[in-house]
């Protein structure tokens, strides 16, 4: 039994989970290979101009799946985390839209959860997946349930401890927890970085970004690094009531450090065309301006250049060099 799964979108947030539940159902992941221009131009091609970049990627991960022969493809439609949280229609209806744009033959997975519908929730979501494998075993889904949480919380500790994203996944995938081979290098500048993970963790889309920072002698903060009580709290102090499924990466993550004063300045990174980014992108600018926060904002899609976005990186962290040099000459 194999199942393929994209790694875009919900990959960043779910796929630690869904790897201890799958795995202990004896059920074999196939990924999709990393982004590369070749999965840009497959999904752009497939949907119309205005679709926002991490569709465009998710689509060109599904070719790429498909290429390699996988038969089943895990497409899950992510209608509510939580009572009253809701995506984006684009990831709520995203089985319709890959139906819809993909005409090659193959199993589209789409288990749905919506935590604001009656019996709709993780357990009826996590036997929906079983079920598309003829697994109707209550005891085992349960049992597989409680390896996903595993695998999941485990990627938690360390991530929050401060460890690399795919440093922390592949200790957690191996089933072990380690916290002690992080370097306590001090770092002159600390930036928070605020983006949704399938913006910053696909090396292809965010340019290599904490690569970049790390050479410019930079510390960079995300939304991981935070509970996410402080990022709810952070919400509420940018004025805002809690609905986006994803806006504690962004509004929660941007009010969280604007309140924590620890960072030197912020860095958002959103996608051209997201409409729920952009109303969140209007008030973390005007929050940073009551702040005094320098803050740059990045916009990325597929036809964005390497060259534009490391000026922009340095010239930003030049700024904030300088800044520091003349608080130390006035202090």
């Amino acid at each position: 039994m194999k199942l393929g799964m994209p790694k875009a979108m919900s990959y960043y947030y779910y796929f630690p989970f869904l790897y201890g539940f799958f795995n202990k159902l004896g059920i074999e992941i196939i990924l999709s290979d990393n982004t590369t221009k070749k999965t840009l131009e497959d999904g752009a091609s497939r949907v119309v101009t205005e679709t926002c970049l991490p569709i465009k990627v998710f689509i060109g991960h599904i070719m790429n799946l498909i290429e390699k022969g996988v038969d089943k493809i895990f497409v899950p439609s992510y209608q509510s985390i939580a009572p009253k949280i809701y995506n984006c229609s684009k990831i709520r209806g995203l089985p319709d839209l890959v139906r819809n744009v993909i005409k090659e033959k193959f199993t589209i997975v789409e288990p749905t959860l919506d935590k604001s519908a009656k019996n709709q929730g993780l357990h009826e979501f996590l036997i929906e997946c079983a079920k598309y494998f003829d697994i109707t075993d209550l005891k085992l889904i349960k049992e597989a349930e409680q390896a996903g949480w595993k695998v999941y919380n485990n990627f938690q500790v360390m991530v929050k401890y401060g460890m690399q994203y795919a440093k922390a996944l592949d200790y957690a995938l191996k089933g072990q927890v380690c916290l002690n081979e992080e370097e306590t290098k001090d770092y002159p500048i600390t930036i928070a970085l605020v983006s949704h993970a399938y913006n910053i963790y696909d090396e292809r889309t965010s340019m290599k970004i904490f690569d970049k920072l790390e050479k410019m002698n930079v510390k960079v903060c995300t939304a991981l690094q935070v509970s996410q009580e402080h990022l709810v709290d952070g919400i509420t102090a940018m004025g805002q009531n809690y609905y986006w499924a994803n806006e504690t990466e962004m509004t929660g993550c941007a009010g969280h450090y604007l309140k924590d004063n620890k960072v030197d300045g912020m860095i958002t990174l959103t996608a051209f065309g997201c409409g729920p980014d952009s109303l969140m992108l209007e008030r973390i600018t005007r929050k940073a301006k009551e702040y005094s926060m320098p803050l740059l904002n990045l916009t990325i899609d597929e036809h964005t250049g390497e060259a534009g976005f490391i000026t922009r990186l340095e010239a930003f962290v030049d700024m904030l060099f300088r800044k520091q040099r003349a608080l130390k000459h006035i202090s």
